[in-house]
């Protein structure tokens, strides 16, 4: 799918001979900044003229509509099967279950001789096995697949679990490494951050509103200190407004990547809190930028980065307004053990987020399947 993890990906390898080919399978258009690689997009097409009651069917029954779909309009796996024919791919790679790997299922078993690469993505398994008809389909996928690596190793395991016997690739993070050395001048001394940083996500899994309650309820703990969100969903903005809160708020669009990137530089605590996830990004990016993490963490997935209490704080239940409140009081307490985070954590992304060592590792996935 078109995302920044993505072209983070591909960018691990324009240096190679790899011939790369994109199947924008969303059918959003097509991407820039992915280097020398050709793009299939705008692909859909309509074979009827939209029915009456369609949207209702697709959200409603969406077997039904699945059943429907080939008779009104190009589908997924037509458009698969035909670059499949032009190109005669070696391999196939979906990145992420749900939106680009179920769609494709049926062109894949029809050719069963290609080798498939599964990238896993935050909640694909973890939160999505735990509804019937996504766990008849995540283990039919599954079934086909050859090969897959995840962001974090519980979802090896889960994999496993469901029946996936193919080729472990090992844990790297979505969208590869970071620059380490070109984001060193974007860091303040941890003496000098004031920041409170909240990831501002309110959804099917984010909980960035137990956070802000937490922080609405310590005035004179957070004195001093600027308390910013970002990435806020409206309901999150809204009532952040609605209690006239002192609180910096960025939408879900406001800031660029390196934006972001900047203010965790600034920034002494950075808090996320979900139901659900992987291997958090903007974890990995506070991490990487002395941010102080204090991080929710759904089937232990956090916990394979942060030793809780010593490089970070784990939030284990989410929901829990006042356990994130005395957490977050933990964390303000001990400010004279933040430079000491900032180190651990400093060799935690030189050893395990930097960029090189991670392109190495993104190269290897396909010398690998070449050789298999």
């Amino acid at each position: 799918m078109p995302s920044i993890h993505f072209i983070r990906w591909v960018e691990n390898l324009k240096n190679t001979d790899f011939e790369l080919y994109w199947f924008d399978v969303l059918d959003r258009g097509a991407l820039k900044g992915i280097g020398n690689v050709r793009q299939f997009c705008d692909w859909k097409r309509r074979k009827l003229p939209y029915i009456k009651g369609e949207y209702y069917i697709s959200k409603k029954m969406p077997a039904v509509y699945e059943w429907l779909s080939p008779f009104l309009m190009t589908t997924v796996n037509e458009q698969l099967e035909k670059i499949i024919k032009e190109i005669n791919p070696d391999v196939v790679h979906s990145f992420e279950m749900q939106g680009c790997s179920y769609p494709i299922l049926q062109t894949m078993n029809k050719y069963p001789r290609i080798k498939w690469i599964y990238s896993c993505w935050g909640n694909d398994i973890y939160y999505y096995r735990n509804f019937k008809e996504h766990n008849k389909k995540i283990r039919e996928v599954l079934n086909r697949v050859n090969f897959m690596h995840a962001d974090c190793g519980r979802d090896a395991v889960l994999a496993a679990q469901m029946g996936f016997a193919g080729k472990d690739l090992g844990v790297i993070p979505t969208g590869g490494g970071f620059r380490l050395a070109t984001l060193e001048k974007y860091k303040q001394p941890v003496t000098q951050r004031k920041i409170i940083l909240v990831k501002g996500y309110q959804h099917i899994f984010g909980r960035a509103l137990n956070v802000v309650k937490a922080l609405e309820g310590m005035p004179k703990e957070t004195e001093g200190f600027e308390i910013v969100v970002f990435g806020a969903h409206p309901v999150v903005a809204d009532y952040i407004a609605q209690q006239k809160l002192p609180f910096s708020v960025y939408g879900r669009h406001d800031l660029e990547h390196q934006q972001t990137l900047e203010l965790m530089g600034k920034s002494l605590i950075y808090i996320g809190n979900n139901i659900s996830d992987g291997m958090p990004n903007t974890l990995l990016e506070a991490i990487i930028m002395g941010a102080y993490p204090i991080q929710s963490n759904p089937g232990g997935a956090s916990a394979e980065i942060i030793n809780n209490g010593v490089n970070g704080l784990l939030i284990e239940n989410p929901e829990d307004i006042e356990n994130i409140r005395e957490l977050i009081i933990v964390a303000l307490k001990e400010k004279e053990m933040m430079e000491e985070v900032y180190e651990i954590n400093k060799e935690i992304a030189k050893q395990q987020l930097d960029y090189e060592s991670n392109t190495k590792k993104i190269i290897e996935v396909y010398k690998s399947v070449q050789a298999s």
